[in-house]
């Protein structure tokens, strides 16, 4: 026997709504985290649209956190060495393309980063 379209949606509206509420609540637990992280870690704001700074946040936290494990905790790079480049790149959408890099490309990523991903003033903040 075969459901209807119409059975279907109904049966699952409430599964979307129960998903799309747990989604807003996880999203907004990370970017609590990601804020407290960044404030702990003197990371400057990220410059970018509404909708980007937040995200940007979120793949900045992500990104460096894994990278700290990978090129900190598991290899030789300095905790100075691994925060003080990422401090210069403040272009939220630089952080949202690079979401899927892996840990140990992030020092190469940084140098590569191009005059429109730093700001102008003072980078050492």
């Amino acid at each position: 026997m075969q459901i209807s379209t119409d059975c279907w949606r109904a049966s699952n509206e409430g599964d979307e709504q129960d998903k799309a509420a747990w989604l807003k609540a996880k999203r907004a637990e990370e970017q609590t985290a990601s804020e407290a992280w960044s404030e702990q870690y003197r990371m400057p704001p990220l410059e970018g649209t509404e909708r980007a700074v937040p995200r940007g946040v979120r793949c900045r936290h992500q990104i460096l956190a894994n990278a700290y494990t990978a090129l900190v905790t598991e290899g030789t790079a300095s905790e100075a060495e691994w925060a003080e480049s990422a401090r210069t790149v403040t272009r939220a959408g630089w952080w949202i393309d690079q979401r899927s890099s892996e840990p140990e490309d992030l020092a190469e990523l940084l140098q590569a980063a191009t005059g429109a991903d730093r700001p102008t003033e003072n980078p050492f903040f």
